[in-house]
């Protein structure tokens, strides 16, 4: 069931019945995958080198939220995270903002999530540093998500974490032990409050009924490609995959999912245009980053990152970039060659 034919069908009723919510990124998401590898969405001519036969393939729309989309580009970021693995136990932190925030998140969606992102940060780094805790510099990989798995509106942050840190003066690892990587409760308690604090000075106010206590669920994982790999999901790929729809009747739409706490798959139907709108309600804000690096695995720590790899023996492999899927000739099946693009206001003479 292609989501495309679901917008076609049903992108009128939502526009409709959602004008006065819907949010400029939201039609441009409609619009792109409304054309995604369609003529209407460009082409380009490809050759065969050996037979020569050559054809006109559509071009993806290249949107963040269309589920057909940058497959190659998830599999890039894997690749380039896979590269700052270490030989260490792993450890996801999960931070949630409780549901008497949510309508000022989804209000305020960049102002909201950039704090967001600053306070989870500075709230793990801040317990990292403490002597008590750990006593050392720790590298983190942040992604946001925004919703639950039935695609309610849920802004969370997941942290990835090594189960360590960097002492740099004495140029030492310091393992961290146990199965938990900071106390849930304090994590919190000290999130709550930083993140209250940010709302204030950024001119934005939580609502009297702001519960007093937040929760962290910080858990163990093992190895960190397990997490990192669960995190890729949805980074480039919107929040449903199209193979989870599984009915369009009557002008209602019908997806599976599979329950967190049971493992279970349940079923979920709306009328078409509140499907769209629960779909749409995760588009980001044009250019705003979905996942972060902080610590000694940001971008601008690559020293420090090498310098952990020296200390725990990472055997560090030439880093090559992966290919980019080419289409196979349909007679010879060798990669065929680009030749040239066309769009849609090119007109054949």
């Amino acid at each position: 069931m292609e989501l495309a034919y679901i917008i076609d069908q049903y992108s009128e009723g939502f526009m409709i019945k959602y004008s006065r919510t819907v949010l400029p990124g939201m039609l441009s998401a409609l619009r792109a995958i409304r054309k995604c590898r369609t003529p209407a969405s460009g082409e380009f001519y490809v050759q065969c080198p050996a037979c020569h036969h050559g054809k006109w393939q559509p071009m993806s729309c290249g949107h963040r939220s269309c589920p057909k989309c940058q497959n190659h580009e998830a599999d890039q970021w894997i690749d380039r995270q896979q590269d700052k693995l270490l030989p260490v136990l792993y450890f996801m932190a999960t931070f949630t903002l409780p549901y008497e925030l949510r309508t000022l998140a989804w209000r305020h969606q960049r102002k909201v999530y950039s704090i967001f992102f600053s306070c989870v940060a500075g709230t793990l780094k801040d317990f990292g540093l403490n002597p008590k805790h750990l006593g050392a510099q720790i590298g983190m990989t942040m992604v946001l998500h925004t919703h639950t798995r039935r695609l309610d509106y849920h802004p969370h942050i997941h942290v990835v974490v090594p189960g360590g840190g960097i002492d740099q003066r004495r140029r030492q690892w310091k393992k961290k032990k146990g199965a938990y990587l900071f106390n849930e409760f304090n994590l919190a308690t000290v999130f709550r409050a930083r993140f209250l604090a940010a709302l204030i000075k950024a001119g934005l106010y939580a609502p009297r009924n702001t519960p007093a206590e937040w929760f962290v669920d910080c858990r163990r994982v093992g190895k960190g490609i397990t997490a990192i790999k669960y995190l890729s999901r949805y980074l480039y790929r919107g929040v449903i995959s199209e193979k989870n729809i599984m009915a369009n009747e009557n002008g209602q739409v019908t997806f599976r999912y599979t329950e967190s706490d049971t493992g279970h798959t349940r079923y979920r139907t709306l009328a078409g245009e509140d499907f769209l709108q629960l779909i749409l309600q995760h588009v980001l804000p044009k250019g705003f980053r979905r996942v972060r690096d902080y610590g000694f695995l940001h971008g601008n720590a690559k020293k420090t990152l090498q310098l952990v790899q020296l200390i725990l023996h990472v055997r560090l492999g030439i880093k090559t970039q992966r290919p980019r899927p080419a289409v196979k000739c349909p007679r010879c099946h060798i990669p065929m060659v680009i030749k040239g693009f066309r769009y849609a206001a090119w007109k054949p003479g």
